[in-house]
């Protein structure tokens, strides 16, 4: 099993994650949030990786330092998870409807960070949760996974909508990426030898 666990102790925030690759999609999320909570149930599902996540932090404040940190977390434990990242798939992409909206996800597992956010919400908050968190949570995840990510929202209106999209199709394109495939599964998926 390709499996990481991390945890992370700050004076804001104390996380800890457990992943596995090879799951069905089992989640146990407890961060405090409830709908980063409601999102992270979604990334585990649709992607089948097993997820277990729980979180305090200083919510008294807001949730940015929780939603952040959620994300370096689960970034770190996924990249642990996947090791050297021999015979992976690599790339993944997906697009996916929710109602009226359509978000498209592109990544690269390349141990080369980079995220690329052309999402835009048309409110400051979705119930509690404030908006320009989401982006936060994806620069956090990208960074400490060393994933080359790529998340659009072609078009939409309800923001629910937008931020569960940009989840599910996350978590869609992972599934694809992190596939082992049978035909390389002993070498790094690059001509350079290393990811």
């Amino acid at each position: 099993m390709r499996e990481g666990r991390v945890e992370r102790k700050t004076s804001e925030t104390n996380v800890a994650v457990r992943v596995n690759l090879d799951g069905q999609g089992d989640y146990k999320v407890e961060t405090g949030v409830g709908f980063l909570d409601h999102m992270l149930a979604q990334l585990a599902r649709h992607s089948l990786i097993d997820l277990e996540i729980a979180a305090t932090g200083d919510l008294h404040i807001d949730a940015h330092h929780t939603t952040e940190d959620t994300g370096i977390a689960l970034g770190q434990a996924v990249a642990q998870a996947l090791g050297e990242r021999k015979g992976i798939q690599r790339y993944g992409d997906a697009l996916v409807p929710m109602d009226e909206t359509l978000t498209r996800v592109a990544l690269d597992l390349s141990n080369r960070a980079y995220l690329v956010w052309k999402v835009v919400f048309s409110r400051d908050k979705v119930g509690d949760f404030d908006t320009e968190l989401f982006r936060e949570f994806f620069q956090a995840f990208a960074q400490n996974a060393g994933i080359t990510l790529h998340v659009e929202t072609l078009y939409g209106d309800n923001n629910h909508h937008i931020a569960e999209s940009a989840f599910k199709a996350l978590a869609r394109a992972l599934r694809a990426a992190v596939e082992i495939d049978p035909r390389k599964a002993d070498q790094v998926p690059s001509t350079k030898g290393a990811l």
